[in-house]
C-alpha cells in the first residue's frame, strides 16, 4: 500500500537526466553509424575461397553479382591518377581509371619508401572489387581527392578494384562492426532503463 505523503511529495529534480539521456542516445546513433559504416568491410572480410578469375577488365559486366567480391583480373591502366595518403598509414595510394572500362578505378598500394615516379603500375590486379559509394568509410574521401586533382566528381556509378586487398585484411572490421553494436544496444539499454519510471 502506497503512503498518500510520499505520493503527494514532488518529483524529485533530476538536472543531469536529459543530458545522460542525450548523450546515450547521441552514442547509440554514433556507434550505429560507425557500424553501418564498417560493414561492408567487415562483410568482405568472412568471405572465404580462391578469388574469382574475371580475365580482362575490358569484358567485366559490373553488376549485383560481383559488389563486394574478391577478384583478379588483367588490364591496361590510364596514365593519369589521384593520389593521396590516409591518416595513420605510412604508404601511400594511387587511384588509376581502367584504360579498358572506365567504370572501373583501380587502387594500388605504393610503399613506404618507394619513390611514386618510379613505381611502374602492374596490369594484373588480385583484390576487392566493389561500387565506390558501398565501399565504406576508408573510402570516403576518395571521391573527393580524384574532384580535387582531376578537376570533376567521378561518376556515380564508378567501381573501385582495391589490389592487394584479401578478405583476411578485412578481418578487423568483423571485430569493430561487433564492438559498436555491443556500444549501440548497451546506451539503448541504458536510455530504456532511465526511461522506465
Amino acid at each position: 500500500m502506497l503512503d498518500p505523503e510520499l505520493e503527494a511529495l514532488p518529483e524529485p529534480r533530476r538536472p543531469l537526466r536529459r543530458l545522460t539521456l542525450a548523450t546515450m542516445a547521441l552514442t547509440a546513433a554514433a556507434a550505429l553509424a560507425v557500424a553501418m559504416g564498417l560493414f561492408p568491410l567487415a562483410a568482405y572480410g568472412v568471405k572465404s575461397g580462391a578469388p574469382d578469375d574475371l580475365g580482362a577488365l575490358t569484358h567485366v559486366q559490373l553488376g549485383a553479382r560481383l559488389q563486394n567480391t574478391w577478384v583478379h583480373a588483367v588490364g591496361t591502366l590510364a596514365e593519369r591518377g589521384v593520389e593521396y595518403s590516409r591518416p595513420l598509414d605510412s604508404d601511400r595510394y594511387r587511384l588509376v581509371q581502367s584504360a579498358e572500362n572506365p567504370a572501373i578505378w583501380i587502387e594500388l598500394r605504393i610503399p613506404k619508401g618507394f619513390e611514386p615516379e618510379r613505381y611502374v603500375a602492374p596490369n594484373s590486379f588480385v583484390g576487392r572489387l566493389v561500387p565506390l559509394e558501398a565501399a565504406g568509410l576508408r573510402y570516403s574521401a576518395v571521391a573527393r581527392a580524384a574532384e580535387t586533382t582531376l578537376g570533376h566528381t567521378l561518376p556515380r556509378d564508378t567501381w573501385l578494384l582495391v589490389d592487394g586487398e584479401a578478405p583476411a585484411t578485412g578481418r578487423w572490421a568483423v571485430a569493430f562492426v561487433a564492438l559498436f553494436l555491443a556500444f549501440a544496444a548497451f546506451n539503448i539499454w541504458g536510455i530504456a532503463k532511465l526511461l522506465r519510471p
